[in-house]
């Protein structure tokens, strides 16, 4: 097959690239915003039919989460007209589509984890545009399939870990939030699991994907800490109303995995040995 990967800079991008060399029976064509502007309709249409894609996988998205507060146009370009593009072209191929989503779009008012066939109710612009993405990629490709993620971090890319890890070595005390409950995502585990799909067959429909386990971002402050060597750094826990930002934050978004687990046969790891394995690497 021909796979499109757009983001290929990013965190996920990047992931994918390297199990690129593990699964060489397909072509890929990775891209950014230099090879691609995939807000440019005109240029997704002649890509697509030039390179003859099968399918796509995307992993761009507009994903600063408070800034998107203030750019809510470039936040719908990226998040919801661009999946309609790349869903357009493909679909006229009646080739398939993978469409990267989020925790965010539910407002986090759930206590047990949410199944892909709830209600969805996006209280920020990301999360708004997120989901019209969704809806807008399941309308114009029969063959999609939208897998939402939360807490996504990785070696490569500005994220989380990388941020805790720094302020630990620079600071002699940190506030971390206590009361959002959700579960880490590691991009490589991700990675895996879209192409366990591509290899297996694309079964349109939703499906959600993080590691397994619960935590607050206090908690995994701690534990990456504590896998850094990082122990001269007190860690004090912080309400949500003692952090306001810009845009709300569900208070909890843990995703339930069964579906796609069933669907594709595949184990996913723990939060806590998927974080070593992260660090470990950097």
């Amino acid at each position: 097959m021909n796979i499109l990967i757009t983001g290929c800079n990013g965190q996920l991008g990047n992931e994918m690239q390297l199990l690129e060399r593990e699964n060489p029976q397909h072509t890929y064509f990775n891209t950014d915003v230099q090879e691609l502007d995939i807000t440019n309709q005109e240029a997704i249409e002649a890509f697509v039919e030039e390179h003859k894609i099968d399918g796509i996988v995307n992993c761009a998205a507009y994903t600063a989460v408070d800034k998107a507060e203030e750019n809510e146009e470039l936040c719908q370009r990226l998040n919801a007209e661009a999946p309609a593009y790349l869903a357009h072209a493909v679909g006229n191929r009646g080739g398939w589509m993978i469409q990267i989503s989020t925790d965010y779009v539910f407002d986090g008012t759930n206590h047990t984890p949410y199944k892909e066939d709830e209600d969805t109710c996006p209280n920020s612009v990301y999360g708004r545009t997120k989901l019209v993405g969704e809806l807008n990629v399941q309308k114009l490709c029969p063959l999609s399939m939208i897998i939402r993620t939360a807490w996504l971090y990785s070696t490569f890319g500005n994220n989380f870990v990388k941020t805790m890890i720094r302020l630990g070595r620079e600071r002699q005390e940190l506030g971390v939030i206590f009361d959002q409950i959700g579960t880490p995502t590691y991009a490589r585990d991700l990675a895996v699991a879209i192409f366990a799909a591509i290899n297996q067959g694309v079964n349109p429909g939703v499906y959600h994907f993080s590691n397994e386990g619960v935590i607050s971002w206090y908690d995994f402050t701690k534990a990456i800490h504590r896998l850094a060597g990082i122990n001269t750094c007190k860690v004090r826990p912080l309400h949500t109303s003692e952090y306001p930002t810009p845009a709300a934050r569900p208070h909890y978004s843990v995703l339930d995995k069964t579906k796609i687990k069933k669907t594709y046969g595949i184990e996913i790891p723990y939060w806590e040995d998927s974080l070593a394995e992260c660090i470990a690497k950097l």
